[in-house]
């Protein structure tokens, strides 16, 4: 009866977990099927490398919209791995008990906060101080890098934080037998033990923030253009897709999609070197 009941909850989970792969599948399939054939009419340099959007003209050109997502994910990166990295060696060998289990749940519960309630506040008070203070029109590279900073933080501090946590109380025992500092053993001993963790903490964040769309698309400005500063306005592959897909069609309508073909390809090259180094570790 044991032997029974343990094959069907196998077969169950089998189903399940084939069930997931198939979505995957589907979605990718339907997303290539869609994409494909603009790319190869216009040709994948073209595509890729092309300074103009105008999908009226037949022109589809997505290289200012690549430059945009990697700026503002770089700047993300810029403002929120640092501090998420901070966030959690103060969690994990610093705070006691009761502040811990008021930071944790707090910090987690960033990660279930809806995206456009986080661009609704970075339109409120972000975009406004760097307006009048720095100059430019508001909505800029800084703003939506703020915003997405904020957006990791949940990925980049749990993850790091369990790296750290993980790591053999030995390590940290033998450093301060040795007659280190607390603060000389986090930066010497614990930190480099915990690096793969980190860094696919950073990897994972990036990738969270390179696929972010509403958020973005309030903060942003959606200018068709190379930035020259990060107070300029700019364009993403995401806000692209989110803000002309209610009204495209044809070639527009596929050039969107292959759009999303590049940014998926983008995405689950990030993912793949993030299980890659949490496997090896």
């Amino acid at each position: 009866m044991k032997n029974f009941k343990t094959n069907i909850a196998e077969r169950v989970f089998m189903l399940l977990a084939l069930s997931s792969i198939s979505v995957l599948a589907l979605i990718t399939v339907f997303i290539i099927v869609q994409g494909a054939p603009l790319i190869g009419e216009v040709g994948v340099i073209n595509f890729i490398f092309g300074m103009s959007w105008a999908p009226g003209r037949g022109e589809f050109g997505i290289f200012p919209m690549i430059v945009g997502s990697v700026a503002v994910t770089a700047g993300a990166a810029v403002i929120g791995v640092p501090v998420g990295i901070c966030c959690s060696i103060f969690i994990s060998e610093f705070a006691p008990v009761p502040l811990r289990n008021v930071f944790r749940p707090a910090i987690q519960l960033l990660a279930g906060i809806p995206s456009v309630v986080y661009g609704f506040w970075g339109l409120i008070f972000i975009v406004p101080p760097i307006r009048e203070r720095l100059g430019g029109p508001g909505l800029s590279i800084l703003a939506g890098s703020i915003i997405l900073a904020i957006m990791i933080l949940p990925v980049v501090v749990s993850i790091s934080e369990v790296s750290l946590i993980a790591l053999p109380g030995q390590y940290k025992q033998g450093a301060l037998a040795l007659g280190m500092t607390h603060w000389q053993t986090i930066r010497s001993v614990l930190l480099p033990a915990a690096k793969d963790g980190i860094v696919a903490a950073v990897i994972l964040g990036i990738g969270r923030a390179i696929g972010e769309t509403m958020a973005v698309i309030m903060v942003l400005g959606n200018a068709v253009a190379v930035p020259r500063s990060i107070l300029d306005p700019v364009r993403t592959l995401t806000t692209n897709i989110g803000i002309e897909m209610g009204y495209a069609s044809g070639e527009h309508r596929q050039a969107l999609f292959a759009t999303g073909i590049v940014l998926f390809v983008i995405i689950m090259i990030l993912n793949s070197a993030a299980q890659y180094i949490t496997r090896r570790k």
